[in-house]
């Protein structure tokens, strides 16, 4: 079962080869505050992938289209829509993610993709992230 998770932080040090951004559960409400604390896991990225979700969130434009623009407009004129992005798989202390897009026919396509390039296609669609729940245990234990 996948839970839904949200963009908690993104930490960008750019002395360093790699970037955090931590992801956190969105909890369904139901649970006062208090009662029940959020889940949350550190994924380390690259700089230019945490540049790329730093510019989206923030809604900064960019005279010419990165990789993560051109992928959009690529699924968009195809008649897709990016539905989510879903956290799938932790191997040898890798995270792996799908996009998953909704065809013009109403299927549903899982395209692999790194979350962080994931991240940064869905951020400025406010397209909901996923993590499946095997996936979120072995991060909290960090024996993947």
């Amino acid at each position: 079962m996948a839970v839904r998770m949200e963009l908690a932080r993104i930490l960008i040090r750019e002395l360093n080869d790699f970037q955090i951004i931590e992801l956190r559960e969105v909890l369904n409400g139901e649970a006062a505050a208090g009662e029940q604390s959020a889940r949350s896991f550190p994924i380390v990225i690259g700089l230019p992938e945490a540049h790329a979700i730093e510019r989206r969130l923030k809604g900064i434009s960019i005279k010419r289209p990165q990789t993560h623009d051109l992928l959009a407009d690529v699924i968009t004129r195809l008649g897709g829509t990016l539905q989510s992005i879903t956290i799938n798989n932790l191997a040898d202390h890798t995270f792996f993610a799908s996009l998953d897009v909704r065809t013009p026919d109403g299927g549903l396509v899982h395209i692999d993709s790194r979350p962080s390039d994931a991240i940064a296609l869905g951020i400025a669609g406010d397209v909901p992230i996923f993590v499946e729940e095997h996936v979120l245990e072995a991060a909290s234990r960090d024996d993947a």
